[in-house]
């Protein structure tokens, strides 16, 4: 869903021998092929990844007989549970009836994710984790650094050598791990060789919301180098979260239907440990760089500060975490919260209304739901308004930012 963690997921893939590249860059085509093969009612995710997908299977010799394309699933209210069967369906009907379709759901913490066992589910878990993490990199560095473009170069750097190590097939995801470690001290030193300004007091914008519109640059509008350019940082929600909320729903279905005394629910919270141990194993090296950036140390944490508002137990899916996280941000000195959905999203229209309640118990913290449907609109001057409500929130947040020790 975002560029680093399908450029990355894609290498884990490669290490299977398997010939695995993301999508091509989205553009006007995606959107024509995307709207000529739906309804138009559906939501942006829709139409972006059943164009992408039909814009591969229309160049020039693409063969059906030697392609699968990778679309997850999920239960639940939210259409995207749609997304797989409805690919199917246009495949057919164009006569692509040999392309497969991979959809692990994410009701069983994508366990259908199994073409070579846990190996294959540790390197497109640690392919996720970098993503995130050089994501969370760029965005801290770019609002500040004085040559345009360093950043996205050492952003690019990094992914090309994770990509390197997580596509070899000699390794196993066990053997990588330490290589990615100390690639991570390399991407680390490369961020930090970056001449840059790190002056205190930029207002930091938190980017919730549908976790494909949030984090897919294309379909919103490139929200965060927009932020960026009106004087604001960005703290984007990673799709490490989503991982963990699935996770935790995989073990609470377990429990819920087989109790706690099942080889399931072992297996589940063995999976879930191990993730966490490869992650801080990958965090490791930068800690001290990202004081100040600090997720959450369990889904947990975000459950407490959503329970009062969306409560995990009556509420499924991001609108849960999406409120979480914003008062999360708020507490972390973000001084203000922007929801990225697409139009007519159930999560971002049920949080619409929750956050009033939010913003009001956290010092009228500004917050706004953006709705993108992929027709070209100006909202920059909307983002400069909310801007100068962050601006002004700073005065009176409850709580400070924390720097790293290189801001001045």
């Amino acid at each position: 869903m975002s560029d680093a963690g399908a450029r990355l997921t894609a290498a884990g893939i490669r290490s299977l021998g398997i010939d695995a590249e993301p999508t091509p860059v989205s553009d006007s085509e995606t959107l024509e092929l995307g709207g000529l093969y739906s309804s138009g009612e559906e939501c942006l995710p829709h139409k972006v990844t059943i164009g992408d997908f039909l814009k591969i299977a229309r160049s020039p010799g693409f063969d059906p007989t030697k392609a699968a394309f990778f679309m997850p699933t999920a239960h639940g209210p939210c259409r995207f549970g749609q997304y797989a069967p409805y690919l199917r369906k246009v495949l057919d009907d164009l006569g692509y009836e040999d392309i497969m379709v991979l959809s692990p759901t994410s009701k069983n913490g994508y366990d259908g994710v199994d073409l070579q066992g846990a190996d294959l589910q540790l390197n497109m878990w640690m392919g996720l984790v970098l993503g995130d993490l050089v994501t969370r990199f760029v965005l801290k560095t770019r609002p500040y650094e004085k040559n345009r473009g360093d950043s996205d170069a050492a952003y690019d750097a990094a992914i090309e050598s994770f990509g390197k190590i997580l596509s070899n097939p000699d390794l196993s995801a066990k053997n990588k791990l330490p290589e990615l470690a100390a690639m991570v001290k390399d991407m680390r030193d490369r961020f930090r060789e970056i001449p840059a300004d790190y002056v205190k007091g930029k207002p930091l914008i938190g980017l919730v919301g549908e976790i494909f519109c949030r984090q897919n640059t294309f379909s919103n509008d490139q929200i965060a180098r927009r932020i960026e350019r009106l004087g604001g940082e960005c703290w984007l929600s990673d799709i490490g979260e989503w991982v963990w909320y699935a996770n935790w729903f995989q073990e609470t279905t377990i429990v819920r239907e087989q109790g706690r005394l099942s080889v399931d629910f072992a297996a589940a919270k063995l999976k879930t440990h191990t993730q966490h141990k490869y992650e801080q194993t990958l965090l490791a090296p930068v800690m001290q760089d990202l004081k100040g950036y600090e997720e959450m140390d369990s889904v947990h944490e975000l459950f407490k500060r959503s329970e009062r508002y969306l409560p995990k137990e009556g509420c499924i899916g991001e609108m849960v975490l999406s409120v979480g996280k914003t008062v999360y941000l708020a507490e972390k000195g973000a001084a203000g919260v922007i929801d990225i959905s697409p139009f007519t999203c159930m999560n971002g229209v049920i949080c619409e209304g929750i956050y009033p309640a939010v913003s009001a118990d956290n010092n009228d913290l500004p917050i706004r739901v953006c709705y993108f449907d992929g027709v070209n609109s100006n909202i920059d001057q909307d983002l400069e308004i909310f801007l100068d409500l962050a601006r002004n929130y700073q005065n009176r947040s409850k709580w400070s930012r924390v720097y790293p020790g290189y801001f001045e």
